[in-house]
């Protein structure tokens, strides 16, 4: 085993030696407070949520210019943070933090434990939201906090936003609110994001890191089948629910084609390398002709690698009939989609269009999202990533990818603030329960990704 091995095992192996130090306490008391405070859009409050945050900053010194609160009037809820760090050199343009405080909806009695209250067991923090995404929203709180009492003061101005609205569609959307309304208020030379990874193996070692750059756009379309109708006794071939799964089935058995942006040609390149040597050499083949569909059979076996490749679509939602005993009348369906970088939404609905055929409608769900614009592959923003990641993580490979879901980065993008996704936080390989039940973090994982990513903002920060 090389000495890089060597050492990733015994980091791996090593006990969780969480809240030992006074600062990992005071970061852990934050954290808990926003775990416990519900946030989901149909019973929380993203506002109050905000409000605490803004207390603790406040506490820690920072004036109230420079912690500006937001909301609008029809969703006094859902409001959210910006808070300003002023850094000593004004030739350097500000770095933004973003995160998120709304979580994904969580009924308690599906859950084993409390999802809104902070439960530690196995080694794990359990609780709705303890990764997507109040642990980068914590961690972002957390080191604007150091920074402000501890010092020095940072070369480069550091804003942060939180924001509400991020985990569903039809929500008011903070970030989009901003990026709207106080553009000069974001107004940075970058932003760091959620959707950066970190993956654990099936034993719980650190296997990957991953620096998203670029990710794919949610839109949601919908499919309506309709019919006269009548008694069911009588039935007739044209009927609603058959025109609407025909259509659907089309959809599913239908492959968008293979795209490449810089970042996913660096990512498959760095996979084809380390990979096995069918897959490898599948990848291998398929970046030299993306047409090559027996190379795109292997590589797409693997869930990721095939919405990594392209455009997706896929049913997630069907009502249909209006009585048990009577022929439909009418049948919907929504399709969600998952846009590649360069192509749009209409361009998708066109193809959705020709697959569901003359007897469905289809059309674009409102809201229709921004596309996401790629971030450049840029050396500055990767490569302190890499080289901190060698450090804190040593052995453990580091790649950029583009993400296939999707983030409020959307609307950074549009007003010309490049976003990227920072590594540090490894979840484990079904994902933690992040929007599913019983949502957890590994204890170690979280404070080990605290301190990468204090050490990364204070890199970029200067």
């Amino acid at each position: 085993m090389s000495g890089a091995a060597t050492m990733a095992a015994l980091v791996a192996a090593a006990p969780v030696s969480a809240q030992e130090r006074p600062d990992q306490k005071a970061f852990f008391g934050l954290y808990k407070q926003l775990v416990e405070t519900n946030t989901t859009l149909s019973a929380g409050s993203c506002t109050q949520a905000a409000a605490q945050i803004g207390a603790r900053l406040k506490a820690a010194g920072f004036p109230e210019a420079d912690l500006i609160s937001f909301s609008v009037p029809d969703h006094p809820k859902e409001g959210g943070l910006v808070a300003i760090l002023p850094g000593s050199d004004p030739a350097r343009k500000p770095m933004l933090l973003l995160a998120h405080l709304d979580v994904v909806e969580a009924n308690r009695a599906d859950w084993e434990r409390d999802p809104f209250t902070l439960v530690e067991e196995g080694g794990y923090y359990y609780g709705r939201g303890t990764i997507d995404d109040k642990a980068q929203a914590a961690i972002w709180a957390d080191t604007l906090i150091r920074l402000r009492t501890a010092g020095p003061r940072p070369k480069r101005t550091i804003k942060l936003a939180l924001t509400c609205g991020e985990e569903t569609t039809f929500a008011w959307n903070g970030a989009q609110w901003l990026a709207q309304n106080k553009p000069d208020l974001l107004a940075a030379e970058f932003a760091l994001n959620e959707g950066g990874s970190g993956r654990l193996d099936a034993t719980g070692r650190r296997e990957a890191l991953g620096l998203q750059v670029g990710e794919k756009a949610a839109q949601n379309y919908t499919f309506v089948a309709t019919n006269p109708g009548g008694h069911s006794s009588q039935p007739v071939p044209l009927n609603a629910i058959y025109q609407l799964a025909d259509a659907v089935k089309a959809v599913q058995g239908y492959e968008f084609p293979v795209r490449f942006t810089d970042t996913t040609r660096a990512y498959f390149t760095a996979t084809a390398k380390t990979g096995a040597s069918a897959m490898g050499d599948a990848i291998t083949r398929l970046l030299a002709d993306p047409t090559d569909k027996a190379a795109d059979a292997i590589v797409s076996a693997d869930k990721a690698f095939h919405s990594t490749l392209r455009t997706t679509c896929v049913a997630t939602l069907l009502k249909a009939g209006h009585a048990e005993n009577a022929l439909p009348q009418r049948a919907t369906a929504n399709v969600n989609c998952r846009i590649f970088p360069g192509e749009t939404v209409d361009g998708t609905l066109a193809t959705l269009r020709r697959l569901a055929g003359p007897t469905v409608t289809v059309t674009a769900n409102q809201p229709v999202r921004p596309i996401a614009v790629p971030p450049p592959l840029n050396p500055a923003i990767v490569e302190p990533a890499r080289k901190l990641a060698a450090k804190h993580f040593p052995g453990v490979p580091m790649a950029p990818f583009m993400s296939t879901g999707a983030t409020d980065g959307v609307f950074m993008g549009a007003i010309g603030i490049p976003v990227y996704g920072v590594p540090g936080m490894f979840v484990d390989r079904d994902g933690s329960g992040t929007h599913g039940l019983n949502e957890r973090v590994r204890v170690r994982s979280l404070y080990d990704a605290r301190d990468y990513l204090f050490d990364l903002v204070r890199v970029y920060a200067g």
